[in-house]
């Protein structure tokens, strides 16, 4: 069932449950009003009788006469007068005797002072009647002929009126409901041309506050990042393709060339030296593609503890230092920077692998391959600086650094893939830290900063 009918039959049974309710209170309001409107009259209709049978000369025979000459055009109410002995000495009718009073009902009367109640479809009333210092007990009966006959007009117009007006709330709330949705509707023709080939595509949004067009602008949003995210897999296969080509056809090439001539001992020597070579910088390549692709995982799939920074600094300091015995690196921790403020959450792993590039950068790029790294701790961050002399980088080269496989002129004449910088500033966002560079009177510096915990 579609979100419309839906909402359309919804809307009209939670108005039909109000209708009925409705409908309900005035009918049954209104029952109760003709009871007690009607008890009423009888009461009225009592005494009326009962003072034109003590206190006027009109013979009982004329009253006889009177009460069934009215009770051919209207329901005549018809009343009977008891004395204190429980005698009858008045009724409109004896031989149609509506209540047939009792003995026990007549002395309910005189002890109660006022009695009412339904004889079948009769409504009856009795009362005590004062005159000349004695008490009498006065019943009178009758049918609200025109009582009953209001009730069930007012029954059939409200039964006609509750069924019109349920079809055509049904008909306003199909209407209605076609009315909002018709965006959603929109929507839905717009997102079934967007494909693969068609991630450009965006849906149309308004200037209305309203939750279509919060959707809209949040679904813009996730194609925007899906299309950046394809965007930055096709170039990182098309570069990834192009780097690994490159050792590939080096080595095939010396090793064909090897096995189609016959070369000195020395000769074949070197040839495994570059082959070798060729392989260790693909190896080395291969780890930085698997370490670009751990950084680029949900940061809810990736295990965090709690780490101690100094310690990992020290770590890529030695491992650094150990697999290049000309790089110098010097780690300067200031005094003021307390144990707690060392201490974050975070992948120890990726945390050296991002440590690891920008000392082995600093120390690359550097032409005495010195790194300074100072470990400073400010009131709400700690800020960890690596520090190198030498190249200045360019303003242009600056914007672009952290881009993927990018490399400027003066970085090509060292090796390298132009991955460290991008999967060192993955690492460093996943870690919720900021990076940043600035190269400026022959020192490059690249800072990181982290939030500290509140102790």
């Amino acid at each position: 069932m579609k979100i419309r009918t839906r909402l359309t039959l919804l809307f009209t049974l939670i108005t039909a449950m109000l209708l009925g309710v409705y409908s309900f209170s005035i009918y049954y309001s209104s029952k109760e009003a003709r009871e007690k409107s009607f008890y009423s009259e009888l009461q009225n209709e009592a005494i009326a009788k009962a003072d034109l049978f003590f206190q006027s000369s009109l013979p009982e025979q004329e009253m006889h006469k009177l009460y069934k000459n009215n009770n051919r055009t209207l329901n005549e109410v018809q009343v009977a007068i008891y004395d204190s002995n429980h005698q009858l000495i008045y009724h409109d009718d004896a031989k149609v005797d509506y209540v047939k009073e009792t003995p026990a009902m007549l002395s309910q009367i005189f002890q109660k002072k006022k009695i009412s109640f339904f004889l079948n479809n009769l409504q009856v009333i009795g009362m005590v009647y004062h005159h000349s210092g004695k008490s009498y007990a006065v019943t009178a009966a009758s049918y609200d002929k025109y009582g009953y006959e209001y009730l069930t007009h007012l029954l059939t117009i409200s039964i006609i009126a509750f069924i019109s007006i349920l079809i055509l709330i049904y008909l306003a709330g199909i209407f209605l409901s076609k009315k909002a949705l018709s965006p959603l509707s929109e929507m839905v023709n717009q997102i079934k041309k967007i494909t693969a080939g068609k991630l450009q595509l965006r849906l149309k949004t308004t200037g209305e506050k309203d939750e279509l067009n919060e959707l809209a602008q949040n679904f813009n949003g996730m194609l925007k990042r899906l299309e950046n995210s394809f965007d930055s897999q096709k170039h990182f296969v098309s570069n990834i393709s192009h780097e690994l080509r490159t050792p590939l056809s080096a080595i095939i090439t010396e090793l064909e060339l090897a096995s189609e001539k016959e070369q000195t001992k020395e000769e074949y020597r070197q040839t495994i030296r570059y082959a070798l070579e060729d392989a260790r910088n693909m190896a080395k390549l291969s780890n930085s593609l698997m370490d670009l692709a751990k950084a680029s995982y949900d940061p809810n799939e990736i295990s965090f503890s709690e780490v101690r920074l100094d310690e990992i600094l020290l770590e890529s300091y030695t491992k650094i230092t150990r697999e290049n015995p000309v790089y110098k690196v010097s780690l300067n921790i200031e005094n003021e920077v307390e144990e707690h403020q060392l201490i974050t959450q975070g992948n120890e792993y990726l945390l050296q692998v991002a440590f690891n590039n920008l000392i082995d950068n600093a120390c690359k790029y550097s032409p005495e391959h010195i790194c300074s790294i100072d470990v400073i701790a400010h009131k709400n961050t700690l800020s960890i600086s690596f520090t190198n002399t030498g190249i200045i980088i360019s303003r242009e080269d600056l914007q672009r650094i952290f881009e993927p496989f990018y490399r400027s002129e003066t970085s090509k004449k060292e090796k390298g893939y132009g991955i460290g910088l991008f999967l060192t500033e993955k690492i460093i966002h996943l870690h919720h830290a900021t990076i940043s560079v600035a190269s400026e009177h022959n020192k490059t510096i690249f800072t990181i900063q982290f939030e500290i915990p509140e102790s």
